[in-house]
């Protein structure tokens, strides 16, 4: 959709030294949605919220204005209500906020953006640059908008990504009071750094991409603050608590993915040092997609799904639910007019058989609205491994998207 944004006070002054005063369209579009989150079991601790069903709505406008033809400014910013988490789950971020500028064999972007690094389904290792926004969903696949300078350099034999990231995005946890909450609640008043910057520490970030016939490759580096974690136990008023200790790391990754008709074989692995409390470690994931086409002479597509995720992490390190897992999965497209889809998977942990069951549906309605449905259930939760404290908090969402 085109509107007609005005250029006013300050807005006029900054855009005219770059030619922009005179540049009136722009494009807004986005999307609002109603959430509705259902948990059918009682939760585990007796602070937690005991309600079983947490409405919420969210709002995401996109603005984005092309100034010139290589020049465009993009605001992305992201709101969320919910009635269940007004402490954390309520709140707001700016995702993207930023200038994006294309050369000739180049092209930059600075302030706050978002970057994903990756092949595989069940597991994003290689993905570093954004924080992830934990509130949304304990999944991982929402993310924070990170401040940036990123210039991409594009050429024949490949692209190389250099990424300056002043300024490092603390990861958000639910409420004390919240599902999905853990063990412990989350002291972020105590939060510590092994950089005497904190925050303000500088990381950089660099990858090279390219394609070589059917394999699409991957290499990355990032030197800076861990996105992710360690957790220490410290005392509050309330009781014990965890506090997050985030200390400086390097990361060495690599991505690949081999296209061979109906197969896509994907594989992600990491080399990880620096954190304090660990030894350097290494992690993989990796594994296949087969589409099986039109099945049953229909239009629809099935695809197959399996992963096995390995991670060498020893006890030091902050803790992760896939060690030694199998994921097995079906992804189902209608190629219909709604564009009807479907992925029911199921992660499987070799040692204690612990598994984690997830479903996803999604379905359009009309020009402007999207029903989706979610569900997530932790089954055979061993006592002493972190998914302990998750077993009673499963739970099926169902959204109602609104684009515009």
């Amino acid at each position: 959709m085109k509107r007609t944004i005005l250029c006013l006070g300050t807005l006029c002054a900054l855009a005219a030294p770059i030619g922009w005063a005179g540049a009136e369209e722009a494009e807004l579009s986005g999307s609002v949605s109603a959430e509705l989150r259902f948990f059918p079991k009682d939760p585990k601790f007796a602070d937690q919220d005991d309600r079983h069903f947490a409405p919420s709505i969210a709002a995401e406008p996109e603005f984005r204005w092309d100034a010139r033809d290589d020049l465009r400014l993009t605001v992305i910013p992201f709101l969320r209500y919910d009635a269940a988490d007004t402490e954390e789950r309520t709140h707001w971020d700016l995702r993207e906020a930023n200038l994006y500028y294309e050369g000739e064999s180049w092209d930059g972007t600075a302030g706050l953006g978002k970057v994903f690094w990756g092949v595989a389904e069940s597991r994003h290792l290689v993905d570093i640059v954004n924080q992830s926004d934990m509130v949304e969903d304990i999944d991982g696949e929402d993310k924070l908008g990170q401040p940036m300078v990123n210039v991409n350099f594009l050429q024949d034999w490949g692209t190389i990504g250099l990424f300056v990231l002043p300024g490092f995005r603390e990861r958000t946890f639910p409420g004390d009071s919240a599902r999905l909450r853990g063990g412990l609640p989350v002291d972020e008043d105590q939060t510590q750094y092994e950089s005497s910057q904190g925050k303000r520490h500088v990381d950089f970030a660099a990858r090279y991409a390219h394609y070589f016939g059917n394999w699409d490759v991957g290499v990355s580096h990032f030197h800076g603050t861990s996105r992710e974690p360690r957790f220490v136990t410290v005392s509050t008023p309330d009781g014990a608590a965890l506090a997050p200790v985030y200390d400086l790391i390097d990361q060495t990754g690599v991505d690949l993915q081999y296209t061979s008709d109906a197969w896509l074989w994907k594989f992600e692995g990491i080399r990880h040092s620096g954190f304090r409390t660990s030894d350097s470690f290494y992690a993989m994931v990796g594994g296949f997609e087969y589409t099986l086409y039109g099945i049953a002479d229909s239009d629809a597509d099935l695809g197959l799904l399996a992963e096995y995720l390995w991670d060498g992490r020893d006890s030091g390190a902050p803790t992760t639910l896939f060690d030694r897992d199998v994921f097995t999965g079906m992804r189902l497209a209608l190629n219909d007019v709604q564009s009807t889809e479907a992925l029911l998977g199921l992660v499987t942990d070799t040692r204690n058989g612990e598994m984690l069951l997830f479903a996803e549906a999604e379905r359009r309605i009309g020009d402007s609205l999207k029903a989706e449905i979610e569900g997530r259930f932790f089954l055979n939760a061993d006592s002493n491994s972190p998914s302990a404290s998750l077993e009673d908090d499963g739970q099926v969402t169902l959204r109602l998207n609104w684009y515009f």
